[in-house]
Protein backbone atom coordinates (compact mmCIF):
# COMPACT_ATOMS: atom_id res chain seq x y z
CA UNK A 1 0.00 0.00 0.00
CA UNK A 2 1.45 3.38 -1.06
CA UNK A 3 1.06 6.48 1.05
CA UNK A 4 -0.40 9.61 -0.54
CA UNK A 5 3.03 11.24 -0.47
CA UNK A 6 4.62 8.27 -2.26
CA UNK A 7 1.92 8.32 -4.94
CA UNK A 8 2.45 12.04 -5.56
CA UNK A 9 6.22 11.51 -5.76
CA UNK A 10 5.80 8.63 -8.23
CA UNK A 11 3.43 10.67 -10.38
CA UNK A 12 5.88 13.56 -10.43
CA UNK A 13 8.75 11.28 -11.45
CA UNK A 14 6.63 9.80 -14.23
CA UNK A 15 5.72 13.27 -15.50
CA UNK A 16 9.37 14.30 -15.47
CA UNK A 17 10.37 11.18 -17.40
CA UNK A 18 7.64 11.87 -19.96
CA UNK A 19 8.92 15.44 -20.38
CA UNK A 20 12.51 14.26 -20.87
CA UNK A 21 11.48 11.62 -23.41
CA UNK A 22 9.30 14.14 -25.26
CA UNK A 23 12.17 16.64 -25.36
CA UNK A 24 14.56 14.07 -26.78
CA UNK A 25 12.08 12.89 -29.37
CA UNK A 26 11.33 16.48 -30.41
CA UNK A 27 15.02 17.31 -30.63
CA UNK A 28 15.63 14.31 -32.88
CA UNK A 29 12.61 14.93 -35.10
CA UNK A 30 13.39 16.13 -38.63
CA UNK A 31 12.91 19.85 -39.12
CA UNK A 32 9.98 20.84 -41.29
CA UNK A 33 11.01 23.14 -44.14
CA UNK A 34 8.14 25.40 -45.19
CA UNK A 35 7.68 27.80 -48.07
CA UNK A 36 6.28 31.21 -47.15
CA UNK A 37 2.96 31.35 -49.01
CA UNK A 38 3.37 35.10 -49.61
CA UNK A 39 5.48 34.25 -52.66
CA UNK A 40 2.69 32.36 -54.46
CA UNK A 41 -0.29 34.70 -54.02
CA UNK A 42 -1.90 33.66 -57.29
CA UNK A 43 -2.41 30.01 -56.23
CA UNK A 44 -5.50 28.74 -54.44
CA UNK A 45 -5.09 26.55 -51.38
CA UNK A 46 -5.04 23.21 -53.19
CA UNK A 47 -2.70 24.37 -55.95
CA UNK A 48 -0.45 25.98 -53.34
CA UNK A 49 -0.14 22.73 -51.43
CA UNK A 50 0.59 20.75 -54.58
CA UNK A 51 3.22 23.24 -55.79
CA UNK A 52 4.96 23.37 -52.42
CA UNK A 53 4.99 19.58 -52.18
CA UNK A 54 6.36 19.19 -55.72
CA UNK A 55 9.11 21.71 -54.92
CA UNK A 56 10.36 19.46 -52.11
CA UNK A 57 8.99 21.28 -49.06
CA UNK A 58 7.27 19.51 -46.18
CA UNK A 59 5.11 22.42 -45.12
CA UNK A 60 3.56 25.83 -45.74
CA UNK A 61 4.02 29.02 -43.72
CA UNK A 62 0.50 30.26 -44.39
CA UNK A 63 -0.35 33.98 -44.54
CA UNK A 64 -3.42 34.88 -42.46
CA UNK A 65 -3.38 38.65 -42.83
CA UNK A 66 -4.71 41.34 -45.19
CA UNK A 67 -3.95 40.26 -48.75
CA UNK A 68 -2.89 36.81 -47.59
CA UNK A 69 -4.13 33.35 -48.48
CA UNK A 70 -6.65 33.62 -45.65
CA UNK A 71 -8.18 37.00 -44.81
CA UNK A 72 -8.28 37.74 -41.06
CA UNK A 73 -12.00 38.54 -41.07
CA UNK A 74 -12.66 35.18 -42.74
CA UNK A 75 -10.36 33.12 -40.54
CA UNK A 76 -13.07 31.35 -38.52
CA UNK A 77 -14.56 29.88 -41.71
CA UNK A 78 -11.70 29.85 -44.20
CA UNK A 79 -8.65 28.87 -42.14
CA UNK A 80 -9.89 25.32 -41.40
CA UNK A 81 -10.83 24.91 -45.06
CA UNK A 82 -7.44 26.20 -46.21
CA UNK A 83 -5.56 23.84 -43.91
CA UNK A 84 -7.69 20.91 -45.01
CA UNK A 85 -6.98 21.70 -48.68
CA UNK A 86 -3.25 22.02 -48.02
CA UNK A 87 -2.87 18.88 -45.94
CA UNK A 88 -4.85 16.95 -48.56
CA UNK A 89 -1.89 17.61 -50.87
CA UNK A 90 0.53 16.01 -48.40
CA UNK A 91 2.02 19.13 -46.78
CA UNK A 92 1.85 20.33 -43.18
CA UNK A 93 0.82 23.73 -41.86
CA UNK A 94 2.84 24.01 -38.64
CA UNK A 95 2.74 27.82 -38.57
CA UNK A 96 0.78 30.82 -39.75
CA UNK A 97 1.93 34.39 -40.37
CA UNK A 98 -0.40 37.07 -38.98
CA UNK A 99 -0.31 40.83 -38.55
CA UNK A 100 -1.56 40.65 -34.95
CA UNK A 101 -0.14 43.32 -32.67
CA UNK A 102 -2.86 43.29 -30.01
CA UNK A 103 -4.93 40.66 -28.27
CA UNK A 104 -7.84 43.09 -28.60
CA UNK A 105 -7.79 43.08 -32.40
CA UNK A 106 -11.17 41.84 -33.69
CA UNK A 107 -9.55 38.99 -35.61
CA UNK A 108 -7.17 37.85 -32.85
CA UNK A 109 -9.40 35.32 -31.14
CA UNK A 110 -10.99 33.88 -34.31
CA UNK A 111 -7.56 33.41 -35.93
CA UNK A 112 -5.87 31.75 -32.97
CA UNK A 113 -8.86 29.63 -32.07
CA UNK A 114 -9.29 28.36 -35.63
CA UNK A 115 -5.57 27.76 -36.07
CA UNK A 116 -5.15 25.85 -32.82
CA UNK A 117 -8.26 23.77 -33.46
CA UNK A 118 -6.90 22.83 -36.90
CA UNK A 119 -3.60 21.66 -35.40
CA UNK A 120 -1.39 24.66 -36.15
CA UNK A 121 1.27 24.86 -33.46
CA UNK A 122 2.82 28.32 -34.03
CA UNK A 123 1.84 31.80 -35.11
CA UNK A 124 3.94 34.84 -36.01
CA UNK A 125 2.95 38.25 -34.70
CA UNK A 126 2.81 41.52 -36.61
CA UNK A 127 5.25 44.42 -36.21
CA UNK A 128 5.63 47.47 -33.98
CA UNK A 129 7.26 50.56 -35.51
CA UNK A 130 9.55 53.01 -33.80
CA UNK A 131 8.03 56.48 -34.11
CA UNK A 132 9.80 59.82 -34.19
CA UNK A 133 9.34 60.13 -30.42
CA UNK A 134 12.64 60.34 -28.51
CA UNK A 135 11.17 58.16 -25.75
CA UNK A 136 12.42 54.84 -27.11
CA UNK A 137 11.93 53.03 -23.81
CA UNK A 138 8.23 53.86 -23.73
CA UNK A 139 7.77 52.54 -27.26
CA UNK A 140 9.51 49.27 -26.46
CA UNK A 141 7.51 48.95 -23.24
CA UNK A 142 4.26 49.39 -25.17
CA UNK A 143 5.28 46.61 -27.57
CA UNK A 144 6.15 44.45 -24.55
CA UNK A 145 2.71 45.02 -23.07
CA UNK A 146 1.07 44.07 -26.36
CA UNK A 147 3.16 40.88 -26.51
CA UNK A 148 2.08 40.03 -22.98
CA UNK A 149 -1.55 40.18 -24.06
CA UNK A 150 -0.93 38.05 -27.15
CA UNK A 151 1.01 35.51 -25.08
CA UNK A 152 -1.94 35.21 -22.70
CA UNK A 153 -4.23 34.60 -25.67
CA UNK A 154 -1.79 32.04 -27.07
CA UNK A 155 -1.87 30.16 -23.79
CA UNK A 156 -5.66 30.28 -23.70
CA UNK A 157 -5.94 28.61 -27.10
CA UNK A 158 -2.87 26.38 -26.86
CA UNK A 159 -0.84 27.86 -29.73
CA UNK A 160 2.74 29.16 -29.45
CA UNK A 161 3.69 32.74 -30.33
CA UNK A 162 6.85 33.71 -32.19
CA UNK A 163 8.15 37.30 -32.30
CA UNK A 164 9.79 38.08 -35.65
CA UNK A 165 12.87 40.31 -35.56
CA UNK A 166 12.48 42.43 -38.69
CA UNK A 167 14.81 45.18 -39.88
CA UNK A 168 13.73 48.72 -38.91
CA UNK A 169 11.03 47.62 -36.46
CA UNK A 170 11.06 47.31 -32.68
CA UNK A 171 12.99 44.18 -31.77
CA UNK A 172 15.00 44.04 -34.99
CA UNK A 173 18.29 43.77 -33.12
CA UNK A 174 16.59 41.64 -30.38
CA UNK A 175 18.36 43.38 -27.48
CA UNK A 176 15.53 45.85 -26.98
CA UNK A 177 12.66 43.36 -26.87
CA UNK A 178 14.41 40.44 -25.13
CA UNK A 179 13.86 41.69 -21.54
CA UNK A 180 10.11 41.86 -22.22
CA UNK A 181 9.91 38.41 -23.79
CA UNK A 182 12.03 37.01 -20.95
CA UNK A 183 9.13 37.77 -18.60
CA UNK A 184 6.64 35.72 -20.63
CA UNK A 185 5.94 32.01 -20.23
CA UNK A 186 8.48 30.27 -22.49
CA UNK A 187 5.96 27.52 -23.21
CA UNK A 188 3.79 29.98 -25.16
CA UNK A 189 6.06 32.87 -26.14
CA UNK A 190 9.39 32.94 -27.93
CA UNK A 191 11.04 33.98 -31.17
CA UNK A 192 10.53 33.59 -34.87
CA UNK A 193 14.22 34.19 -35.49
CA UNK A 194 15.41 35.74 -38.74
CA UNK A 195 19.21 35.64 -39.25
CA UNK A 196 19.00 37.95 -42.27
CA UNK A 197 17.45 40.76 -40.26
CA UNK A 198 19.74 40.11 -37.31
CA UNK A 199 22.73 40.58 -39.63
CA UNK A 200 21.20 43.73 -41.14
CA UNK A 201 20.86 45.28 -37.67
CA UNK A 202 24.08 43.97 -36.13
CA UNK A 203 26.41 43.05 -38.97
CA UNK A 204 29.55 42.83 -36.86
CA UNK A 205 29.54 40.40 -33.96
CA UNK A 206 26.38 41.65 -32.26
CA UNK A 207 24.08 39.54 -34.40
CA UNK A 208 25.83 36.35 -33.32
CA UNK A 209 25.52 37.33 -29.67
CA UNK A 210 21.83 38.07 -30.32
CA UNK A 211 21.43 34.61 -31.86
CA UNK A 212 22.75 33.03 -28.67
CA UNK A 213 20.54 35.39 -26.65
CA UNK A 214 17.33 33.96 -28.15
CA UNK A 215 18.43 30.41 -28.95
CA UNK A 216 16.81 28.78 -25.93
CA UNK A 217 13.40 30.25 -26.85
CA UNK A 218 13.26 29.63 -30.58
CA UNK A 219 9.85 28.68 -31.94
CA UNK A 220 10.42 29.14 -35.67
CA UNK A 221 13.21 30.27 -38.00
CA UNK A 222 12.98 32.36 -41.18
CA UNK A 223 15.73 31.92 -43.78
CA UNK A 224 16.72 34.56 -46.31
CA UNK A 225 19.95 36.39 -47.11
CA UNK A 226 21.25 39.88 -47.87
CA UNK A 227 24.37 41.85 -48.71
CA UNK A 228 25.54 45.44 -48.70
CA UNK A 229 25.82 47.07 -52.14
CA UNK A 230 26.93 50.53 -53.18
CA UNK A 231 24.93 52.53 -55.68
CA UNK A 232 24.83 56.15 -56.79
CA UNK A 233 22.67 56.80 -53.72
CA UNK A 234 25.19 55.23 -51.35
CA UNK A 235 25.32 51.96 -49.44
CA UNK A 236 22.14 49.89 -49.09
CA UNK A 237 21.09 46.40 -48.05
CA UNK A 238 20.05 44.18 -50.94
CA UNK A 239 18.24 40.86 -50.60
CA UNK A 240 19.85 37.98 -52.47
CA UNK A 241 19.56 34.21 -52.95
CA UNK A 242 20.33 32.09 -49.92
CA UNK A 243 24.05 31.52 -49.41
CA UNK A 244 25.12 34.48 -51.56
CA UNK A 245 24.95 37.10 -48.83
CA UNK A 246 26.48 37.95 -45.48
CA UNK A 247 24.66 35.52 -43.21
CA UNK A 248 27.05 32.94 -41.75
CA UNK A 249 24.84 29.89 -42.23
CA UNK A 250 27.43 27.51 -40.80
CA UNK A 251 27.21 29.45 -37.53
CA UNK A 252 23.40 29.50 -37.63
CA UNK A 253 23.27 25.76 -38.22
CA UNK A 254 25.59 25.14 -35.30
CA UNK A 255 23.52 27.27 -32.93
CA UNK A 256 20.29 25.55 -34.00
CA UNK A 257 21.93 22.19 -33.40
CA UNK A 258 23.23 23.18 -29.97
CA UNK A 259 19.76 24.46 -29.06
CA UNK A 260 18.20 21.21 -30.32
CA UNK A 261 15.81 23.30 -32.38
CA UNK A 262 13.06 21.20 -33.95
CA UNK A 263 10.53 23.84 -35.06
CA UNK A 264 9.54 24.84 -38.59
CA UNK A 265 11.96 26.64 -40.91
CA UNK A 266 10.30 29.06 -43.32
CA UNK A 267 12.06 29.83 -46.61
CA UNK A 268 11.53 33.39 -47.89
CA UNK A 269 12.32 34.66 -51.38
CA UNK A 270 12.59 38.42 -50.89
CA UNK A 271 15.03 39.08 -53.74
CA UNK A 272 13.99 39.97 -57.27
CA UNK A 273 12.71 37.00 -59.26
CA UNK A 274 11.25 37.13 -62.79
CA UNK A 275 7.43 37.09 -62.56
CA UNK A 276 5.61 33.77 -62.79
CA UNK A 277 4.99 30.72 -60.63
CA UNK A 278 7.62 28.63 -62.42
CA UNK A 279 10.40 31.13 -61.74
CA UNK A 280 9.34 31.44 -58.10
CA UNK A 281 9.34 27.68 -57.59
CA UNK A 282 12.72 27.32 -59.30
CA UNK A 283 14.14 29.90 -56.87
CA UNK A 284 12.43 28.16 -53.97
CA UNK A 285 13.96 24.80 -54.89
CA UNK A 286 17.41 26.32 -55.09
CA UNK A 287 17.15 28.08 -51.73
CA UNK A 288 15.66 24.98 -50.13
CA UNK A 289 18.70 22.96 -51.20
CA UNK A 290 21.00 25.54 -49.60
CA UNK A 291 18.92 25.65 -46.42
CA UNK A 292 18.98 21.87 -46.10
CA UNK A 293 22.75 21.83 -46.58
CA UNK A 294 23.36 24.14 -43.64
CA UNK A 295 20.40 23.55 -41.36
CA UNK A 296 19.89 19.78 -41.25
Amino acid sequence: MFTRRELIRAAGQAALLTTVVHTRVSAQSPRVFCLFSKHLPELNWGDLGRAVKDAGFEGVDLTVRPGGHVLPERAADDLPRAIEALTAQGVKVPMITTDLTSANAPAARPILQAAAKAGVRYFKTGYWRYSSSPDVRAQVAAAGTALEGLAALAREYGIEMGFHNHQAYIGAALWDIAPHIDRLDARWAGYYFDPRHAVAEGGGGAWKAATHLVASRLKMVAVKDCRWVKSAKGWAIENCPLGEGQVDWTFVGRVLGDAQFAGPISVHLEYEIPPGTTHTLDAAKRDLAVARRFLT
